[in-house]
């Protein structure tokens, strides 16, 4: 661990674990985001295939904080993908 974590980590134990689990929901988002425009949609595309609002997408891609398995199962089956789940 290098940088800013690490001195969070050393300065604000607390703020270090925040820092750590924001990243966690980003970089879910940005997978997701990623998947979409991999799969040519927008926003709106992906959003009506899941029967939602595409400020629902948004919210998802941007903060990604307690998505439900469910929830990335039913977007991963609209991007024509499969999620895959590992616990290392």
């Amino acid at each position: 661990m290098s940088g800013l974590p690490k001195y969070l980590k050393k300065s604000d134990p607390a703020l270090g674990e925040s820092f750590d689990t924001g990243c966690k929901h980003f970089k879910i988002g940005v997978v997701l985001k990623q998947a979409r425009e991999e799969a040519g949609l927008t926003q709106a595309e992906l959003a009506s295939r899941l029967n939602t609002k595409k400020s629902a997408i948004s919210r998802i891609e941007n903060h990604a904080e307690d998505i439900k398995l469910s929830t990335l199962g039913k977007i991963a089956s609209a991007l024509g993908k499969k999620l895959r789940l590992e616990v290392a």
